[in-house]
């Protein structure tokens, strides 16, 4: 790695969530590390397909917020000639006034950019905003353990009365 990159790195990466909101932080904290498995999800011509996944999370803004980084395939088990799906970003940031989190994706492979409210609902963690043609997005985590989690993304065109599922990650802690 140059210098340069050195203190971009030093100056974004935190150790631990800011003092003053070290209990609001902890529903994404449970997530920090280094996680691999699959994505399942519906192609352009809506066929479904399944490659590999790896999502990195860590503190960032002196614990002001939670990185995450999502790529698909993973780049470990990236076949020759793979197309990348994605990889992209998420700043996750809690909003102490509206006790929710502002969260912002951002995945340059798709020129994509979406900015959501999340929050838990039950023993899950529900992200939700408005597409472009006004059906409902969630992107939810859920059967959330120590070791693992079952990330949904589901779009629903009747506010809510059916959801059609986009795409699914299976993800475990990585061990090494």
């Amino acid at each position: 790695m140059n210098k340069r990159n050195d203190a971009l790195l030093l100056n974004l990466h935190a150790d631990a969530p800011a003092p003053d909101r070290v209990t609001q932080m902890m529903l994404y904290s449970q997530f920090l590390g280094s996680w691999d498995g699959t994505l399942e999800y519906v192609d352009l011509e809506g066929v479904r397909r399944e490659t590999t996944a790896e999502v990195h999370f860590g503190w960032v803004l002196e614990g002001r917020a939670i990185q995450d980084v999502w790529i698909a395939p993973s780049r470990r088990n990236r076949k020759e000639g793979e197309r990348l799906l994605m990889h992209g970003s998420t700043f996750r940031v809690y909003d102490p006034q509206n006790d929710n989190w502002q969260i912002t994706w951002i995945d340059p492979v798709k020129q994509a950019v979406n900015r959501m409210i999340g929050h838990k609902v039950g023993n899950e963690i529900v992200q939700e905003y408005r597409m472009d043609d006004g059906r409902r997005c969630q992107w939810m985590f859920t059967d959330i353990t120590a070791d693992s989690f079952h990330w949904i993304n589901r779009v629903s065109a009747d506010d809510g009365g059916n959801w059609e599922i986009r795409g699914e990650f299976f993800l475990q802690r990585r061990t090494c």
